[in-house]
């Protein structure tokens, strides 16, 4: 657990490779929506049961093949559920949200400001960080007082309450080619590009997209 005052937002690796949540799920639905007439009491005409048991059993394992191998897909190639640890990213994202990633996003399209991005963290590419785009590659920065301002222009952060706000302030700067600047939301305790510096593009692996658990949070990331 990182410590909140250098609350990096950190994002479990154990949690993004599990996929039984959505494993199950898809289970469920397979086995309810896909069961064939001959699986069905009285729908298999003969004098035995053996038959019907045999075709029973064999929907059966075929719509947990089908299951296993979509929901498999999904996690490997569309969404990875994860863990956040940390603060910092209060209030959209509390300690031990956990939250669906879109792992296709950045391969097809472009990081824009406002997104919420998982990212190993640059100086160890073991953990995983979970910040706001704030900057993006070419853009003017500077930071007065708390007060973010993009391209000469203030930028409105609705996203981050006043009692989250900081009285930090950041040099103006040009954000470098293929990086991007990251902040938390929770300025106070963040742990961020203020910190470590720009995001290199590359190691920009997903996008937060939904709130899964606890329910009473379960939503669209914005």
């Amino acid at each position: 657990m990182i410590d909140e005052k250098t609350d990096g937002g950190m994002i479990d690796g154990t949690e993004r490779r599990t996929v039984q949540e959505p494993e199950n799920g898809l289970a469920v639905v397979a086995a309810s929506g896909a069961v064939s007439e001959e699986g069905l009491p009285g729908a298999v005409k003969g004098d035995g049961v053996g038959p019907a048991r045999a075709s029973g059993v064999h929907s059966w394992v075929r719509d947990m093949v089908i299951s296993v191998v979509v929901s498999a897909f999904i996690i490997i190639f569309l969404y990875q559920p994860v863990r956040v640890e940390g603060t910092s990213m209060l209030p959209v994202l509390e300690d031990q949200d956990r939250l669906f990633i879109n792992k296709m996003a950045y391969r097809v399209g472009e990081v824009h400001r406002g997104d919420v991005v998982v990212f190993l963290y640059p100086h160890d590419h073991t953990k995983s960080y979970i910040k706001r785009v704030i900057a993006l590659p070419g853009d003017d920065l500077r930071i007065d007082h708390g007060r973010v301002y993009v391209n000469g222009t203030a930028v409105e952060e609705k996203y981050v309450p006043l009692r989250f706000e900081d009285d930090r302030s950041e040099p103006e700067m040009v954000i470098p080619a293929n990086d991007y600047f990251v902040m938390g939301d929770h300025r106070s305790i963040s742990s961020d590009s203020r910190d470590f510096g720009p995001v290199e593009r590359s190691l920009i692996y997903g996008k937060a997209a939904f709130v899964y658990w606890p329910m009473d949070q379960a939503g669209v990331v914005r």
